[in-house]
């Protein structure tokens, strides 16, 4: 292959001006670059790890299909290096030149939806966001949008009314970002030169590579680079571990990773689908992931965080290995143009050792659809419903023999064991049985056979070896009987 084409600065535009920097550090951060090279102080610090939202800022990227959309992100966990050719937009750009403020804004203030004023500003983008895409959300949407937005002032309600009443004082068609979209569109059009940016040299150095080859060739050439795509968890090991992260390789910005196709009832993602991207497609076709991925993060994670990020990294409380083992998922690996297909659940060896070579990346996952004869629910246990980490969770795939016997039975958990890890021994115990509560009581009785789960911040041995039980019991319930699953909504409660 060729020599690529090498440019040595990243070039987006914040707000509505263009900026080229060339001495950047791999592991600088949106937010720090925001406050302390441009003043820009409305986009806040608050927590450093992506869960409180009071750095928010919108950005703006051209889809595969030559399209623009603007996501919420938390530019505390956002690095420079990723925002080559995109758009930043921070609540500085909000208000009309002569002073009159935004929609949003004047929302917010005429219903009190500010006290302190602290997260005020992540709250006036992300609801930006959601406003730009649904003018007249309801208060699911609303809420959806602000789960990863923390106020410990308002108790919320005030930000809530503020949000229902957005669009009484404007409509979208006055809006820059939208009645000027095509004039951006064509800008963010111009920044792409189809080359490879690297900036620094040795270990301060960082590339974004020209596309998916490029990217091979780049990995290849240098095993060691942490890659980058949605920074999630990789933001944390910078701003929580103070981790040497360098060198690096973004990938956010690659469209051959962003591929979604439904073929032969198998769903195939790139690597690089955002939670976002994904929800749409997964969540149709097999009803259980749609309210599971929505409880993944906050929207901006999921609008961030990628399917196949979650796999590479092999934790053991990642969301989405245990669903995707659980429905026979398989992952292309690749290594230069060499590629190669395993299970997913070959891939993960030991606790932060995953079945891929030096040079080798997760390109694509592939998830098969269940039949209709099959029953497939996923279980997520945390402290609190949204924006939190796992504790435990369980993934449950059946198929009944005429007779009621159990055909075929895969369950997986998450937050058990090192891994992402199947229960083979309550399995075996439940293949060929009949599908009754005596079996499932007796087969309840081989967890720990399976698993030994530790005592964490997030919750005991005994209590995870208990849920686990659980959640099979609750799959049992909820497979044999007409009845919605058990679960209470807010809105439900009220």
């Amino acid at each position: 292959m060729a020599d690529a084409a090498i440019r040595s600065h990243l070039r987006f535009i914040l707000n509505g001006r263009d900026v080229r920097l060339d001495d950047v550090a791999p592991d600088q951060t949106l937010l720090d670059w925001l406050r302390l090279t441009r003043a820009l102080k409305g986009t806040k610090e608050g927590c450093a790890e992506g869960d409180c939202g009071a750095c928010t800022v919108l950005v703006g990227r051209l889809t595969p299909e030559g399209g623009l959309v603007y996501e919420s992100v938390n530019a505390c966990i956002r690095f420079l290096g990723s925002l080559d050719g995109c758009h930043v937009v921070t609540v500085e750009h909000l208000a009309a030149k002569d002073g009159h403020l935004h929609p949003v804004q004047q929302a917010m203030v005429d219903f009190h939806g500010s006290q302190c004023g602290f997260c005020t500003p992540g709250f006036v983008m992300s609801l930006y966001g959601l406003w730009m895409q649904t003018p007249n959300p309801d208060d699911r949407q609303i809420e959806t949008a602000l789960q990863g937005n923390l106020c410990r002032c308002t108790g919320y309600e005030p930000i809530l009314r503020a949000a229902r009443a957005i669009s009484s004082y404007g409509g979208t068609e006055k809006d820059p970002l939208l009645s000027e979209r095509e004039t951006m569109i064509a800008r963010l059009n111009g920044l792409k030169d189809g080359v490879r940016v690297e900036i620094g040299a040795s270990k301060h150095r960082f590339v974004v590579p020209a596309g998916l080859d490029d990217f091979a060739t780049v990995l290849e050439a240098s095993p060691t680079a942490t890659v980058v795509a949605g920074s999630t968890d990789v933001g944390l090991w910078v701003t929580k571990h103070m981790r040497d992260i360098a060198p690096v390789v973004f990938i956010a910005g690659l469209d051959e990773l962003k591929s979604i196709a439904v073929e032969d009832g198998v769903i195939s993602m790139g690597a690089g689908v955002t939670y976002s991207e994904a929800i749409e497609t997964l969540g149709r076709h097999i009803p259980a992931l749609g309210p599971f991925i929505a409880r993944i993060g906050g929207q901006q994670v999921r609008n961030m965080g990628t399917i196949g990020g979650n796999i590479a990294n092999g934790s053991p409380i990642g969301d989405t290995p245990p669903a995707l083992i659980a429905l026979g998922a398989r992952l292309t690996l690749r290594k230069g143009q060499e590629r190669r297909t395993i299970p997913l659940q070959d891939f993960f060896i030991a606790y932060g050792k995953q079945d891929r070579q030096p040079g080798e990346f997760v390109e694509a996952v592939h998830i098969p659809i269940p039949e209709s004869h099959e029953h497939f629910a996923v279980y997520k246990v945390t402290k609190r419903r949204d924006e939190d980490i796992t504790a435990t969770l369980g993934a449950f795939r059946m198929t009944l023999a005429e007779d009621g016997t159990v055909a075929s039975i895969c369950i997986a958990y998450g937050g058990m064991a090192a891994t992402p890890k199947r229960a083979s021994v309550v399995e075996a115990a439940l293949l060929g049985q009949p599908w009754t509560e005596a079996t499932v009581e007796a087969a309840m009785e081989k967890y720990p056979q399976d698993f030994s789960p530790l005592t964490d911040m997030r919750a005991t041995s005994e209590y995870r070896a208990l849920v686990a039980k659980n959640l099979l019991l609750r799959f049992y319930l909820e497979t044999t009987s007409n009845a919605a699953p058990a679960q209470v909504s807010r809105y439900e409660a009220a």
